[in-house]
Formats: C-alpha cells, sequence, structure tokens
C-alpha cells in the first residue's frame, strides 16, 4: 500500500515506513556533486533497510552506482539520446510509472525532477523547493542558500533531515571492484603512483596552470619516486598534452581515455592526487586517496573534499570565491598559487599519512 500524502514540510510519518518498498533516487547531474550527495543516500538506506532502492542519473554519473552499497539498481536517464525531447521525457516516464515506486527522493533541484516523479505516480516526492516546483511536491523543504557556509554534503542530508529521515553518517560512499582493481594495476604496472587531475568541467576559471603541474609532478617523482598519471575527461587531452610535453619525466597520460569507472578504479590505485576543484576530486575523496587540491574561484567551505586526507592550496584575493566560470580579469587567485606551495602542501601530507 503506497503512503499516504501529507501536506507540504511534513515528517514521514515512522508508523507507515515499512510500506515504503521501491524508492526513486533522482541524483544529481554532475559527478562531484553525485559524489557528496551518497551520505544523503546512506540515509535513505539507513531508514529503509528493506526497501529496493533504484537511482536514476544521467550516463555518466549513473556509472558511479554500479556496485553500490547505497542502491539496488540504476536507471539511465540520457536526454541526448533515446529520452531527448518531449517525447523522450514522457517515453522515460511512463517506464517509471510501470516501477510503482511509492517514494522519490529528488536530490537534483530542476523543476524537470519534480514533474518527472509527479508524472511517474510516485504518491510521495520529497525535494527541496527550488525552480518553481513546490506544487510538484508533497514533501517541498525551503530551499537553502548552499553557496555560503553549508557544504554540499550537509546541504543534501539537510533536506531528508527536514522530513524526518535520520541514519547513515557523513562519510562519501564509492565501490571498486576486485576485476576493476586488477584492471588498474595491470594499466599501471607496478610501482608508487600519484595523480594529477588538471581539469574541471565547470569552467576555465578553476584550472590551474598546466606548466605548474608540471612542475609538482616532476617533483613528486625526483622526491618521492612516483610514478605519474594524468587523469581527465576527453576535453581536456590538450592540457594533457601541454603538460606532459613540459615535465622532464615520463607521465602516463590517460587523460580522455579511461571511463568512469576506469578513472575511480585508477584513483583508488593512486597514493595521492594533485587536483583541481571537481568531480575526480571528490572521487578521490570517496576512494581514500589523498588530495591537494588547488581552489581559486569557488568555494573552498561548501566543496572541499570531504573527510581528513586532504590538503587546500589557495590564495585569499579580494575577488574569490566568485564562482565564475571564466576569470574577466587576470586568474589572480590562481596565478598567485605557486608550484613551491602545492609541493609543501603535498610532502606535509604524504609525511602526516605515513
Amino acid at each position: 500500500m503506497p503512503m499516504a500524502k501529507c501536506s507540504p514540510n511534513a515528517a514521514l510519518p515512522v508508523q507507515n515506513r515499512e510500506d515504503i518498498q521501491r524508492v526513486m533516487i533522482r541524483t544529481v547531474n554532475w559527478i562531484g556533486d553525485a559524489v557528496m550527495s551518497t551520505p544523503a543516500m546512506g540515509m535513505v538506506r539507513a531508514s529503509f533497510p528493506a526497501a529496493e532502492i533504484t537511482v536514476v542519473g544521467n550516463p555518466l554519473v549513473a556509472e558511479l552506482f554500479r556496485h553500490h552499497p547505497y542502491c539496488d539498481r540504476v536507471l539511465v536517464f540520457n536526454k541526448r539520446r533515446e529520452h531527448a525531447g518531449a517525447a523522450g521525457f514522457l517515453r522515460f516516464c511512463r517506464l517509471l510509472r510501470r516501477e510503482r515506486f511509492d517514494l522519490a527522493i529528488l536530490l537534483q533541484n530542476a523543476f524537470e525532477a519534480g514533474l518527472m516523479a509527479f508524472l511517474a505516480g510516485v504518491p510521495t516526492r520529497v525535494g527541496y523547493r527550488t525552480d518553481r516546483r513546490g506544487l510538484l511536491l508533497t514533501h517541498g523543504v525551503p530551499s537553502v542558500d548552499r553557496k555560503h557556509g553549508m557544504h554540499h554534503v550537509a546541504y543534501y542530508r539537510h533536506c531528508l533531515e527536514q522530513v524526518g529521515l535520520s541514519g547513515g553518517n557523513q562519510d562519501l560512499c564509492l565501490t571498486v571492484t576486485a576485476a576493476e582493481r586488477q584492471q588498474a594495476r595491470e594499466i599501471l604496472g607496478p610501482g608508487r603512483w600519484m595523480a594529477i587531475n588538471p581539469g574541471a568541467s565547470y569552467g576555465a576559471a578553476k584550472r590551474w596552470i598546466p606548466e605548474r603541474f608540471a612542475e609538482v609532478a616532476d617533483g613528486l617523482a625526483a622526491s618521492r619516486g612516483a610514478s605519474i598519471v594524468l587523469i581527465g575527461g576527453p576535453g581536456e587531452q590538450e592540457i594533457g598534452r601541454d603538460i606532459e610535453a613540459a615535465m622532464a619525466t615520463n607521465p602516463h597520460n590517460l587523460i580522455g581515455r579511461t571511463s568512469v569507472r576506469e578513472m575511480m578504479a585508477i584513483l583508488d590505485r593512486c597514493e595521492l592526487m594533485i587536483t583541481n576543484d571537481s568531480g575526480p576530486m571528490h572521487v578521490a575523496a570517496a576512494l581514500g586517496t589523498l588530495i591537494v587540491a588547488i581552489f581559486g574561484p569557488t568555494d573552498h567551505t561548501t566543496t572541499s573534499p570531504a573527510g581528513e586526507n586532504f590538503r587546500i592550496v589557495r590564495q585569499p584575493v579580494e575577488c574569490a570565491p566568485c564562482m565564475l566560470r571564466q576569470c574577466p580579469i587576470d586568474h589572480r587567485c590562481m596565478e598567485r598559487v605557486s608550484s613551491a606551495q602545492v609541493l609543501e602542501a603535498a610532502f606535509a601530507l604524504l609525511d602526516d599519512s605515513a
């Protein structure tokens, strides 16, 4: 029996929790945000331990949740191919309706997510009242400003706490299979591996200078005997070539050559990653890899790696955090971060974790 509808902002009735047998989680569209939402997903698992939990996500994010303890299935919503346009969207909603979900958790803030759950006939629909979708939710939570002060991990958990869910913890969670670990060992070979992630999908303003990444990579290779692997997406291959050309040592350049899950396994194999604020940064945090993260235009208080195994390197400037994709002036927030500062942070982190 599906749960009865409640007034907006009401807590989910504890006495009806056993009626929740099928849960849909509409996850977010960015890899980093999806990783930061995993503690909230853990709350759903803890609140409904007997329920079947299905994650709905785009093709890239969906890969994160294959072989994941907080969900049982993944449904791919591909707006660029089979679910493109209004006809594709409605076709996907009909597919969801046949699933007969009892509860929809909408971690994505878009109007589209609310409409999807509504058209799918899910009787209980939880999410922030953002993007004018309040009337589509049965349990709408007042939106909060996550750009100033609230870390994204807390932001996603806050939504569910407001409707009475609890449990889980603040730890990020991703899993890599034994077969994937073996594949990573075969790709990289033996030795001590450290990763360089020079890209950032949000925009060029978040990217540190390629030549300085090269200097840091050479410094790690020379002083710590590390082999260096470059990782990133297909759109970052030119950056990878620039770094490779500037290095004195020979890195293993995998930029644009791995799937999401292959990237996860590579980072699981690495001891340390030097990175911009990016999706792979959060993937590494979830896998326990040491991280030195370079922050400029984004707010390190809200999107820093979760956990303790990281160092932030940044230079306070009057215009940061601006949250802009492209710097309209001289990129001073990144230009003022030196290779020596990043290496110092890396050495300290490695020594502290030894």
